[in-house]
């Protein structure tokens, strides 16, 4: 196996087993949901995103998700769309394959706190929908970083088009082409 490789492999698992033992005084559940509920200020969010979770909620395509403590998740993004859309993101990679373990941290976005994520590898921040209104959340924002368990081509034409950015070839590691936005100021937008 490639020193590289081997490398990012073992800083992968170092990294599942910081955010495990640093979150031991949370009371997290026993299994990855797709369409998860995040409660802030007495109030439901959801991940935006079309609402195929088990009962309507709405999550990221292809994303399922574990809660690790008070504002922070665990998430394996695999390669499966809207409504379990085959090869979404990647044409090579194989139908529903694992194509990412995740890290997400529900804060604000600030210039300060957005430099401070960029530097951790959250790259790309994620609006929080309200369940009942359908509203994003004011002020925060669920910070994501992308670590790709595989080498794949990332080549998803919806997904692609969502993102912002071309077609590339993806690394086993910290992925800093999935959708920056870090460096973009947080202005929610109320849908009517």
């Amino acid at each position: 196996m490639d020193k590289s490789i081997a490398t990012m492999k073992t800083a992968l698992v170092i990294l599942v087993m910081a955010v495990f033992s640093a979150n031991v005084h949370a009371t997290p559940s026993n299994e990855f949901i797709h369409g998860i509920t995040i409660k802030l200020h007495n109030e439901r969010y959801y991940f935006a995103g079309p609402p195929d979770g088990a009962n309507g909620e709405s999550d990221v395509p292809g994303h399922k998700w574990l809660r690790v403590g008070k504002h922070r998740f665990l998430g394996k993004h695999f390669n499966t769309g809207p409504f379990g859309s085959p090869n979404f993101y990647s044409s090579d990679a194989g139908d529903g394959a694992l194509l990412y373990t995740m890290e997400a941290i529900i804060d604000k976005w600030t210039e300060t706190k957005a430099l401070k994520y960029f530097n951790h590898g959250f790259i790309h921040y994620h609006t929080l929908i309200n369940a009942d209104t359908g509203q994003p959340h004011p002020t925060k924002v669920a910070w994501f970083k992308h670590v790709a368990v595989k080498t794949f081509e990332l080549d998803g034409a919806a997904p692609l088009a969502f993102l912002g950015i071309e077609a590339y070839t993806v690394a086993p590691g910290v992925d800093y082409r999935f959708g920056p936005n870090w460096d973009i100021p947080y202005r929610p937008v109320a849908s009517h």
